[in-house]
This record gives C-alpha cells, structure tokens and sequence, in this order.
C-alpha cells in the first residue's frame, strides 16, 4: 500500500548560521559554541516516555542521544532556521547539516535525514517546520518498513483505529480507513468508526482546511480512503487527533 505526502510550497530562502556545536541535550536537541540551543524542526527523538523512566533512560533514548552527539559534537553545522522566533523552551527552530569535511556521505549531511534513516526519530511537523516534510516522510517510511531503531518497538507502531484510545496522551501514528467526514460549524470529522462519540476521529478546524484546499485536497474527499495520521492522540468524544497542517495526513493510493 502506498501513501502519498502532500508537498510543501516552495519557500523563501531561510535566514543561515554556521557553528560548533559543543554539546547534546536530548536525541533532536543540542548546543551551539555561544550557548545557544537549537531544536531539530520537524522531527521528534526517541524520549522517555514516563516519569520513572526518566531516572533511568530506556535503550533506546541513550542510543537516540548518542547518534545524535557522534554526528554532531565537535563539528561545525550550518542552521537552516525554519522561524526568527524562538520556541517556548528559547531554543532555535532548524533544518541543521554538518559541514565537515568528514561527515558520513562527504562534506554536507542534512542531520534531521540522517536520524530518521537510522531511526532514531520520526516527523512531527508544526505549522511552524513544515519545510521539507514530505521528504522527511519518505525516509521515515523506508526505516519503518525495515523496523530500524524506534520502529521495533511495539510502543511506536502504527495503531488501528480501533487501538486509538491506548495512545491517549502521547504522539502516536494511527492509519484506517474514513467511515464518513462530516462538516459541523466549519470544522471536519473524519469518522473511523459508527459512532462519532466514542470512535477514533481526527478534526479540521477552519485554518487547517484552508491549508488542505491550498494543496489541492479537501477533506470531505477523504471518505472512503485509506489515511494515516499523526500527531498527539487527546480524549474527546473517544480519541481525538487534531489536525492542523496537510502534512499530518497520508492518503492511501490504493
């Protein structure tokens, strides 16, 4: 089964910075030579997923922070920054490449594709680091497929709809097929199941559905087909994925 991501419109050239980086925070997050801290855009590592975990990080998040300080600590890196802003931690929001002459594949190696080649990430795009999204899900599909890194793991498979109400609270992908898709106030339902009150649905407010027919695809055409989405999974009426950008829906070509 294929999916098709849909493309981001080509963007303005992004403001750059060049500089070591000294040291790694967590497994998409690391330190710059004048103190500052850069957050990789687009994409979310490996993390702890409960507090008792947090005294001891599992496998998996030390693996996910060690490639990310074997690729980047001591080297320099060119930021791509995706905003002039800063996120709510003050970290810089980037598309990050290592520059150095003995980087693996050559002398420039784009970070954010190299962790999910390996695994030890998987995208998670905002309205604010939508650039590139949809090569990023393509190499995130290929590490899925062959079960590379984080894609081993039970906790980080694709749920069913039906399996939905487990992953309340935390990020998760989920792929079924749309029930129905209904238009209330402005907002779209997609509906996975019988009963919109209790059953897995994803919601559309009014920007997001703009942003969707600015791609060329409307929601009420997804009845019917085959989607997988992502993003954090809340409770209302039944599990819920807020959607707000086109790149957090893939679309079956059947």
């Amino acid at each position: 089964m294929c999916f098709l991501s849909l493309p981001l419109a080509a963007e303005d050239a992004a403001e750059r910075i060049r500089m070591e980086v000294v040291a790694v925070s967590d497994g998409d997050t690391f330190r710059l030579a004048d103190g500052r801290e850069v957050r990789l855009a687009g994409i979310a590592a490996a993390k702890a997923v409960t507090a008792s975990a947090m005294d001891t990080p599992p496998p998996i998040v030390t693996w996910a922070n060690r490639v990310l300080e074997e690729l980047l600590v001591g080297r320099k890196v060119e930021l791509e920054l995706v905003s002039r802003r800063i996120d709510r931690h003050r970290r810089l929001l980037a598309h990050v490449y290592v520059v150095a002459l003995d980087a693996p594949g050559g002398g420039r190696t784009w970070v954010q594709g190299e962790l999910l080649r390996q695994g030890t990430s998987r995208v998670a795009t905002t309205l604010d680091t939508r650039r590139f999204a949809a090569e990023m899900l393509a190499i995130e599909a290929e590490a899925r497929a062959d079960g590379r890194g984080i894609w081993a793991l039970d906790y980080h498979r694709t749920l069913t709809p039906g399996e939905a109400a487990s992953g309340i609270g935390s990020f998760r992908l989920v792929q079924g097929r749309v029930r129905e898709v209904n238009i209330v106030g402005g907002r779209a339902y997609l509906n996975f199941g019988d009963d919109w009150r209790s059953d897995f649905t994803v919601s559309l407010g009014a920007p997001a559905r703009r942003l969707f027919h600015a791609s060329g695809l409307e929601p009420e055409t997804l009845a019917g087909r085959v989607v997988r989405v992502r993003g954090w999974i809340e409770s209302y009426n039944g599990p819920m994925i807020e959607v707000t950008h086109p790149e957090e829906v893939e679309v079956s070509q059947e």
